[in-house]
């Protein structure tokens, strides 16, 4: 069995300004590569998921993915009961999300941010990225003497 990818996931959304941003780390075999991005006139819920789709692009299953965040927690639950209440937003996202979960072992687990770890890392960047998202969408990945410090 091949070893698991490891991912951090922040979202930070500005309900007021519909802006939102997103960061991720992901350790795999040694290597640590971050991403973080934004975008505005977005909702709450499509923001989560293409941030979910980002950090599980191209991520060879296992997959492990951490997160501080109920709404990206929620996610397999909510792929679960899709039967009692299906999507009726975003479809396009949740057919993504639901096949990248169809693929591959993926597991989410909700924690809290600790101090100098890679969700307090991840938070930060995502709010960043939240306020850079004011000028409109964007993407970028994170510098490699900053994922330095992510904790991981």
């Amino acid at each position: 069995m091949s070893e698991s990818i490891r991912i951090w996931l922040a979202v930070s959304y500005a309900e007021p300004f519909r802006t939102g941003g997103w960061a991720h780390v992901r350790s795999a075999g040694g290597a640590v590569t971050g991403q973080a991005a934004g975008d505005r006139r977005i909702t709450r819920q499509r923001l989560t998921l293409m941030a979910l789709l980002a950090a599980l692009k191209d991520a060879p299953p296992p997959v492990t993915l951490a997160t501080a965040d109920p709404l990206l927690a929620a996610v397999p639950d909510q792929l679960a009961a899709t039967g009692d209440a299906p999507p009726t937003e975003d479809l396009d996202l949740w057919a993504q999300v639901t096949t990248a979960f169809k693929a591959g072992q993926i597991r989410i687990v909700r924690q809290a941010a600790a101090p100098g770890g890679p969700l307090a890392f991840t938070a930060a960047w995502a709010e960043q990225a939240r306020d850079r998202a004011k000028n409109g969408p964007f993407a970028f990945p994170i510098p490699k003497p900053n994922l330095a410090k992510a904790g991981v």
